[in-house]
Order: structure tokens, then C-alpha cells, then sequence
């Protein structure tokens, strides 16, 4: 007979989760700390709007709902580039016409959680979960004004950065645990829909307006607005939150970095003044699960910053991997649960890895002319050598391929790219039939010397 399950966090991938175990036959109970934001006014100013990739495509596919949010998902084919002196660069993200698509967090967390209790799940809201004992299993909540016991059959943490499983895993003995936190925070602030009620920039575009220590991205909603993030150090003497004390610092700071935006952004002050600042954190733990009791999932497992818009991504799929393993070993979850932490766990680390790397990429190197030949020249190799070339980007956001092996090609294709870079006069050879043969023999190297890597199931799709 199947196992009861209880899901602590109704938010994206505990949704999903949610959906996954219950179509499986399975009676599955989530507990929610927050109020239904379906019938709830949920504030502003700590979504990010998300942009799903391969990953989450095939997890909502999965889940039965791609076609619900295909509607409300925009694609984002390039990255707009916003410079100081007013002038704009675009950069296409794949070679085929590929593209990322802008989600908003909150209509997709509602139907997700409306599709969990259509498959059988019961959500309880307002439940904060106050303390887990993982040997037991038992759990105590805080519902309004009363604490609530309850025994948990198996359970799993999808509770977020912060999660409460992850936190009752930190107190059991041989537990390894981190945190780091970025020195910049982030604020959302909005482009409101054109007065007509279309675009007010390129809607099929990431924006990012790169300042080397600090930017600004804008991602598109179907209403016709943006999202706007503040992406900002906490300290420093001029461009930190803690340096924008008044309206008037805050005004003249954006006209001074910003002012393309600016002129996009008439509630700037009031977004500024009202809404939140939040902090970055990426965390790592080990280990993933408590033998056949519990387990951790999605950012309860592996919070990264949201640089690489892999987050939603990367906890949808360790949902998919679950559900794998869950075909191949049937209801002995002590096999389940070890198997998916074998499999995930680098990949959570992994991931982690590339956000970080994403931010130093976005906020200053995508406006350097060298690293925009570089990008065009991945495009190239692509197109030329499909079967052995894919750019670490590519990889990551349209394809299946593991994010551990990412990781490890990155220093190949560094390798070979610099090779090919400093080749003199290379505009003017490129296309010359001795320097084709010549760029064959090093793509050819590059693959063998990463073609026993595990590439994951349909890595190139």
C-alpha cells in the first residue's frame, strides 16, 4: 500500500511535487505558512519573475499543464543591453532561434497548487512549521493562535531557503551545512504597461542595464508591464542601498545610471521607499535525505541566486528525477531517496556554482567587446560543429544536460576558445579552407576530451 506523504511548502516545486505523488496513487497533504494567494492580496516586491527554460517545460509537460501556462509565458529570445551613454546591444541566447520565457512566480505558483488539489492534494494554509524532530517525523505548527502536532508518514521539505526540515536536519549528528550571501541585495521595481497598453521596450527580450558592480534587469508580463530588479550592494559610500537615503539620492542616482529607465519608471519612489530589500543566498547541505523518512527539494535543498534563472528550473527537476526513480524502484523509498540524492546533490552544488558565475557575466562582462566576440564566435562553433560543439549556455538553459557536467566542460571550452581567439588576423581566415580544417582538429580535441562526461537524456534538445 502507498505511503501517506507530507509536503511541508506550497510553493513552486512543492506544488509540483504535489501533482507528481498524487497522480502516482499516493494521498498527499502540503503545509503552507503563507495565506492562499488565490483569493489573498499577496504584496509586492520578491517575486523575480521566472524564466523557464528546457527543465521546467518538461516538468510542467509532466505535471499536465504546460498548455495552461503556455499563455501567459513569454519568450525572451536575447538579452537587451542597456549601455551608460544610451546606446542598446542585443545578444541572441541560442543559434537556433532558442528561447527562455518570462513567467510570472505568482499565476504560475496558483495554478499549480489549483492542479495539486485537482489531483487529489490538500493544502493547509497559514500553517508555520515551528519545529521538526527528523528521528520521528513529528511536526508542530503555529495556526493562528493554537499549535498543531502532526505525524508525518514521509515527508519532504520543498519549504525554500529557510525550510524547517532543512533546519531540523542541521541539529542531527554528521550533517554538513552552508550559507553564503552575496554582498548585493536586490529591490523589484516596475515598467507599467505604454498608456496604449502595449510595450513600453522590446517585449521579447531579457533588459539588463550592466554597471559592473551593480545592474538593473527588466523581464516582460502579459499585461503589457515589466519587472523590474534592482540588483545592489547593501555598503558602500555611493552606489549601495545604504547610500540612497532619500527620494532625492534615490532620483538622482537612477538619472546618473539609468535615465533610459528612469523616464520608463513614474512610480520609482514609491517602488523604492515601499518595496522590500532582500538578500541573496546560496546554500549547500549533506545530506539530502534521512533514510526512507524525509527528504529535501528544491531551494530546501540547494537556494541559489537567481542569476541563471535555474532556480524554479533546477527544483522542477529533481521533481522529474524523483519521479523517475520512483518508476524504477516502485515504493522502496530508502532505494528512491538515496538514488536522488546520488543523482542531485553535485547538480545542486553545481548550479549553485553557475548562478554566481552568471552574475559576475551579467552585470559586467556582457558589455565588453571581447567577451561579445566571444559569445559570437560559441554561436559559430555551434553552427558549424553541431554534434560536438554546445556552449556552456546552451547547456544549461536548453538542454538536459546534468549541471555537474556543465561545470566540468567549462574549462575545456575556455580552452578552446582562447585558442581560437588568439589567432591572429581571424576575421580575415576564418572562412579560409586551411584555418577549417585547422578549427576541426581543435573542436575534434575539445569533444574527446568531454565525451565521456554523462551528457544526461537528450541532452541536445
Amino acid at each position: 500500500m502507498s505511503r501517506s506523504v507530507t509536503i511541508l511548502g506550497a510553493g513552486l516545486v512543492g506544488s509540483l511535487l504535489a501533482v507528481i505523488l498524487s497522480k502516482k496513487g499516493y494521498k498527499v497533504t502540503i503545509y503552507e505558512r503563507r495565506p492562499d494567494m488565490r483569493s489573498a492580496r499577496i504584496a509586492a516586491g520578491r517575486s523575480i519573475n521566472l524564466a523557464v527554460s528546457v527543465r521546467g517545460w518538461n516538468a510542467l509537460e509532466i505535471a499536465g499543464i504546460k498548455e495552461a501556462i503556455e499563455p501567459i509565458a513569454i519568450p525572451m529570445f536575447g538579452r537587451s543591453l542597456h549601455m551608460p551613454d544610451g546606446s542598446a546591444a542585443y545578444q541572441q541566447y541560442g543559434k537556433n532561434n532558442e528561447a527562455i520565457y518570462s513567467v510570472s512566480r505568482g499565476e504560475l505558483n496558483k495554478k499549480l497548487m489549483t492542479v495539486a488539489e485537482e489531483a487529489g492534494a490538500t493544502i493547509f494554509f497559514d500553517h508555520r512549521c515551528t519545529h521538526v524532530n527528523v528521528h520521528t517525523n513529528e511536526l508542530t505548527f503555529q495556526h493562528e493562535d493554537k499549535e498543531v502536532k502532526v505525524q508525518a508518514d514521509l515527508l519532504f521539505g520543498a519549504d525554500g531557503a529557510f525550510s524547517a526540515l532543512r533546519s531540523g536536519y542541521v541539529t542531527a549528528d554528521r550533517v554538513d551545512a552552508s550559507q553564503f550571501y552575496l554582498a548585493h541585495g536586490y529591490k523589484e521595481l516596475t515598467i507599467p504597461p505604454a498608456e496604449d497598453g502595449g510595450f513600453r521596450l522590446a517585449k521579447e527580450a531579457l533588459h539588463i542595464w550592466p554597471r559592473h558592480n551593480y545592474m538593473l534587469i527588466a523581464l516582460p508580463n502579459t499585461d503589457g508591464s515589466f519587472t523590474c530588479t534592482l540588483f545592489f550592494p547593501f555598503e558602500g559610500a555611493e552606489a549601495s542601498f545604504a547610500a540612497l537615503k532619500s527620494d532625492a539620492d534615490v532620483q538622482a542616482f537612477f538619472l546618473k545610471n539609468f535615465p533610459d529607465a528612469v523616464e520608463l519608471m513614474p512610480t520609482l519612489l514609491e517602488d523604492f521607499r515601499n518595496n522590500p530589500t532582500a538578500s541573496l543566498i546560496t546554500t549547500r547541505i549533506f545530506p539530502w535525505h534521512m533514510g526512507d523518512k524525509s527528504a529535501l527539494i528544491g531551494d530546501a535543498a540547494h537556494a541559489i541566486v537567481p542569476f541563471y534563472g535555474q532556480g524554479m528550473n533546477a527544483g522542477f527537476e529533481d521533481c522529474t528525477v524523483l519521479l523517475g526513480l520512483m518508476d524504477e524502484y516502485g515504493d522502496d523509498w530508502e532505494k528512491i531517496l538515496g538514488a536522488y540524492e546520488q543523482k542531485r546533490k553535485c547538480n545542486g552544488d553545481a548550479v549553485g556554482e553557475l548562478a554566481i558565475m552568471n552574475f559576475v557575466e551579467m552585470r559586467d562582462k556582457v558589455a565588453d567587446p571581447v567577451f561579445l566576440e566571444r559569445k559570437r564566435l560559441e554561436k559559430e562553433l555551434g553552427k558549424m560543429f553541431p554534434e560536438q560543439f554546445i556552449s556552456i549556455y546552451e547547456m544549461v538553459s536548453f538542454s538536459h544536460t546534468p549541471y555537474d557536467t556543465v561545470m566540468k566542460c567549462i574549462k575545456a571550452q575556455d580552452a578552446l576558445l582562447e585558442r581560437v581567439m588568439n589567432v591572429p588576423n581571424l576575421k580575415t581566415i576564418f572562412e579560409t579552407a586551411a584555418f577549417g580544417d585547422q578549427l576541426k582538429d581543435w573542436v575534434a580535441a575539445y569533444h574527446t576530451s568531454v565525451k565521456d562526461l554523462d551528457f544526461g537524456p537528450a541532452a541536445r534538445k
